[in-house]
């Protein structure tokens, strides 16, 4: 899969999502989060389709709890 992008509002651009988890929102939702690549202080968060989130699980991502 390509890069993970999120709306970074700190940032106010784009960025990619480096060390992405998968987390599963209350709702049954799967999400992305983690940090972005341009400023490691900075944390984005993405909800994902659950085709993207079964694609991020075959690629070997980890899940957080």
């Amino acid at each position: 899969m390509a890069d993970l992008t999120a709306y970074s509002f700190k940032l106010r651009k784009t960025v990619v999502i480096s060390n992405p988890k998968l987390v599963t929102l209350k709702n049954g939702r799967p999400a992305v989060r983690g940090v972005a690549a341009e400023d490691p202080n900075t944390s984005v968060f993405r909800i994902l389709s659950t085709a993207e989130a079964d694609q991020l699980r075959a690629s070997g991502t980890q899940e957080e709890k």
